[in-house]
């Protein structure tokens, strides 16, 4: 993550959690000319009929769209998306892998390529996370930085 995003989500994080929300991902698309971002929020106590509503994304994206218009790095043209994370939500940061610890996580680990795997542990420190790939009984363990791309599996059936 270059340096302007990672000050960009660190801010975002922080104004949100000011407001009673979870930055849980954070996403920076689009072109030079029309930036797309895209910031998916949850309650910091999330629970069954507890999820994001439409007025949640509303109040967050109103709140967002004063301070990014005064964010020069965006430019006048930007877009905000706010969303909810869904049923198979990003998991990405320290906390995230804590908190789901024992589901099961879709995540792209750096030269194994896209994986199917229970979270096992995480570091204290946060650093590596221990992954039991779906179907094997061995663990592994991947430092964070090279696990990418995950989300939460949610059985269809």
């Amino acid at each position: 993550m270059d340096d302007n995003l990672e000050n960009l989500t660190a801010e975002v994080r922080h104004r949100i959690a000011e407001m009673g929300y979870e930055l849980v991902d954070l996403r920076r698309k689009g072109s030079e000319r029309r930036p797309l971002m895209q910031v998916r929020i949850d309650r910091i106590e999330s629970g069954p009929g507890r999820g994001i509503t439409h007025e949640d994304c509303q109040l967050v994206s109103r709140a967002l769209e004063g301070w990014l218009d005064a964010y020069a790095a965006l430019g006048k043209h930007y877009v905000l998306e706010v969303s909810s994370p869904g049923i198979e939500r990003p998991v990405c940061w320290p906390e995230h892998w804590s908190r789901y610890r024992g589901q099961d996580v879709n995540v792209k680990i750096a030269g194994k390529g896209r994986v199917r795997a229970t979270i096992v542990e995480v570091a204290d420190d946060g650093s590596t996370v221990v992954l039991r790939p779906v179907g094997t009984g061995n663990e592994i363990a991947v430092p964070l930085k090279d696990a990418r791309d995950a989300t939460l599996v949610f059985d269809w059936k």
